[in-house]
């Protein structure tokens, strides 16, 4: 059989063209829908902590997502206008360009309504607290049937009620369940990590903060946000466990650079 003739034929050549077209059409369909969705790119979301607004967008800008200030809180001790907490928070991997919303520290304190948290997973409690501007102070286990579900939330030291009015940026305990069947979690490695950050990672392993110990150049509370954790007690382990609600101390330094 003649080879050149056959593959010379125009219903052969007709094919032949038809295939190459597909596998083009195929080929830049691909190409076009990785540029459209940044498929495969992702990028570290920076820690925006302390910084003021204009701080933050430069350094998202450097890291390629994109800020919004979506509420504001009111923390006495810290600058106005600074950063108090980001979403997603810092460390997380998200598509290039995506936004990151901003909550700050207003000028002057506003009054919120306490939100319900008894029922809520402490997952769930600590994102309404968080998005209400509050703090999450300490977890508090007992023993329950439902490890992690809510059963009473404090405020200075008291049972605060739904809907009552408290300044924003005030510290809420929270009492929650422990059963024997799910009482055990990891002491996660904070090493690094900026204070609030050091902190959410602490409390995202069912454990409480301590003891918190600062190098005595830290003097402001600006300072101690800028803090960087250098040493944890106990230590960092994924393979020893620890009981939920155990404390966890923290070294801070400021880096000197």
């Amino acid at each position: 059989m003649d080879v050149k003739a056959f593959f010379n034929h125009w219903f052969v050549k007709n094919i032949l063209y038809a295939a190459a077209a597909i596998l083009g059409v195929m080929i830049l369909a691909t190409f076009l829908l990785g540029v459209i969705t940044q498929h495969g790119k992702v990028v570290e979301v920076p820690d925006f902590t302390n910084m003021t607004v204009d701080q933050a967008r430069q350094a998202a800008s450097e890291a390629g997502v994109k800020v919004i200030v979506y509420d504001s809180v009111f923390v006495r001790k810290m600058g106005r206008g600074c950063v108090f907490s980001q979403n997603p928070k810092a460390g997380s991997d998200v598509k290039k360009g995506r936004k990151i919303a901003l909550t700050i520290n207003a000028v002057n304190a506003k009054k919120i309504s306490m939100p319900n948290l008894v029922g809520f997973s402490l997952r769930q409690a600590r994102a309404e607290l968080s998005a209400k501007g509050l703090y999450l102070g300490k977890i508090i286990y007992t023993e329950d049937m439902a490890t992690d579900n809510v059963l009473r939330q404090l405020y200075r030291h008291t049972d605060i009620k739904h809907g009552k009015k408290i300044d924003s940026g005030s510290t809420i305990d929270l009492v929650v369940g422990l059963s024997y069947d799910d009482h055990m979690t990891y002491v996660p490695d904070v090493s690094g990590m900026r204070y609030l950050r050091a902190v959410d990672a602490i409390h995202d392993n069912s454990l409480n903060i301590g003891h918190v110990k600062f190098d005595k150049n830290i003097r402001t509370y600006t300072d101690s946000l800028d803090a960087t954790v250098y040493k944890q007690v106990p230590e960092a382990s994924s393979t020893v466990p620890i009981i939920k609600g155990e404390n966890v101390t923290l070294y801070l330094k400021l880096d000197k650079e």
